[in-house]
């Protein structure tokens, strides 16, 4: 079948599919006409491949994991390479989390320290209060191009970004 084709079937844009390829996660025979050829069972990897991106997965690490891959869900054989993997990428998850976690913390210190501090009348250095707008005058908000970044209390840094889940192809850990 060709890319247009394989597109269709999996719902992956053709584009992601060529990004599998140089990631070397697909691997189409070509045609005379240099035309890319792919058989029934790209079906199940392209299943496989955004199930893994889905569990926050990167592709440098799927294609360590997809020999052991098999159905769709995929089940995975327990070699000592896909565990010593997958555990890493928890232990990353885990530590993301932590940060966040304390971020929230002294977000939420911030805040009540503020709060318990409302002036009667307004402070001098405060701007006053703009209708609809809820963030400091100059906060930059992330954009799918420049993430947020977070840096927790021990100086830690994360980026975040509400486009991480369908962007994590873009980012190679």
């Amino acid at each position: 079948m060709l890319i247009g084709e394989l597109s269709r079937r999996t719902g992956v844009r053709a584009h992601l599919l060529r990004y599998y390829e140089a990631q070397g996660l697909l691997r189409p025979a070509r045609a005379g006409s240099g035309y890319r050829e792919y058989g029934e069972d790209a079906v199940l990897t392209v299943v496989q491949i955004r199930r893994l991106l889905d569990a926050g997965l990167s592709t440098r690490e799927i294609e360590l994991i997809l020999p052991c891959a098999t159905g769709s869900a995929p089940d995975l054989e327990p070699c000592t390479d896909l565990l010593d993997t997958l555990r890493a990428r928890l232990r990353d998850l885990d530590e993301r989390i932590d940060t966040l976690d304390r971020s929230r913390q002294e977000l939420r210190g911030h805040i009540a320290a503020a709060e318990e501090r409302r002036p009667t009348a307004a402070h001098p250095a405060c701007p006053p209060a703009e209708p609809g707008r809820a963030h400091h005058p100059h906060a930059q908000p992330a954009s799918p191009r420049r993430p947020a970044t977070l840096t927790g209390s021990s100086g830690s840094r994360v980026s975040i970004s509400r486009y991480d889940r369908t962007n994590q192809e873009d980012r190679l850990n």
